[in-house]
């Protein structure tokens, strides 16, 4: 597994742990850390080394069955929109890996791509007398081989979406067999903050009063909590290999107003005033998936909701950071992938 020190790879790791199978991790360490791993060390080989190296990227890769590529520079809407060189660099470690598991025999990749790959014209704010202000993004909806259907969200989305169409060209000449998971707004404990769930939990934890919210708060995200992300991409490794694009995420539209009502509720913190900062990146507005392939090909969708999912990442994060901490590197925090005090920040 390419990126398995990161949050979404490290709960990949243990599940796959958990059920036996053999697992080597390849990180550099850049966001993901060793003390994710702290549960599957003893049962696990960790590598580290840099995946755009392509002796590395092969020797990782021989022998293994199934690759799952989670490897990547990745941030939230704050991260995405002041790293472009870092987010475009993902084109590189893509085509390294997908090229070393064809040349070394994988069976299979899965390929963690995201929700970033669609339209943005599709995420927009539309006049509700023309059409819905909010659709369910479906597979078909991005496809870099159709007119129209091809305009990403920012250098990561177009670096996914090359990602997708590499797989695609590798299994049509090679028969690499494969599946691209669009992966959409997974949140959870070991996240950063640069994500908006825990930059929001953060902000509460140490009573930012007036709290800030980045954009007007009416853009919504459909929350996918990690554990579904996880079972998603297991079951798309196991049901396509015809890299067939897939959704894992919810059809759940939840705005970012409604998050911060249910964060304060369940840290127990009320601002005098809430400010929302309209010059800060905020993305697209409006960002859930339709899930009806996953229904048909998965025979599955996420089960977790939000309430549930939020209050274990709240006691995860109250747990593991010091108010004082948070506070003095909360810029920092918001904008870098850093987690203070562990290895590989």
């Amino acid at each position: 597994m390419t990126g398995g020190a990161s949050f979404i790879g490290s709960h990949l790791v243990e599940k796959l742990a958990e059920l036996g199978a053999k697992v080597t991790v390849a990180d550099d360490l850049s966001s993901g850390t060793l003390a994710n791993l702290s549960q599957t060390e003893e049962s696990i080989v960790f590598r580290k080394g840099d995946l755009k190296d392509r002796n590395f990227a092969e020797s990782v890769v021989d022998g293994t069955d199934v690759v799952f590529h989670l490897a990547a520079r990745h941030g939230g809407r704050g991260y995405i929109a002041s790293h472009p060189a870092d987010c475009a660099s993902n084109m590189a470690i893509d085509s390294t890996v997908i090229d070393a598991s064809w040349k070394r025999g994988v069976e299979r990749v899965c390929f963690a791509s995201s929700a970033c790959v669609y339209p943005k014209s599709l995420q927009s704010q539309k006049k509700k007398h023309l059409q819905p202000p909010r659709v369910l993004l479906h597979e078909e909806d991005a496809d870099p081989f159709i007119e129209g259907k091809a305009y990403a969200d920012e250098e990561y989305g177009w670096a996914k979406l090359m990602g997708e169409m590499t797989l695609r060209a590798y299994h049509r000449q090679h028969g690499l067999c494969g599946v691209s998971c669009r992966i959409f707004t997974s949140y959870g404990p070991r996240e950063n903050e640069t994500h908006a769930i825990i930059a929001l939990i953060a902000k509460a934890f140490i009573q930012m009063d007036p709290y800030e919210v980045w954009g007007s708060g009416n853009q919504d995200r459909n929350f996918t909590y990690v554990d579904d992300t996880v079972e998603g991409l297991i079951r798309a490794s196991e049901k396509i290999d015809d890299a067939t694009p897939i959704n894992i995420g919810t059809s759940d539209h939840i705005t970012i107003k409604d998050a911060i009502k249910l964060i304060f509720q369940l840290v127990r913190f009320e601002p005098k005033s809430i400010r929302y900062d309209t010059t800060k990146p905020e993305g697209v507005f409006s960002r859930a998936a339709d899930l009806t392939r996953c229904k048909e090909l998965l025979g599955w969708v996420p089960k977790k909701s939000f309430t549930e999912g939020l209050e274990k990442t709240i006691k995860w994060y109250v747990g593991t950071r010091h108010p004082q901490e948070v506070r003095s590197h909360l810029r920092e925090l918001l904008y870098e992938r850093t987690i203070f005090g562990e290895e590989g920040s």
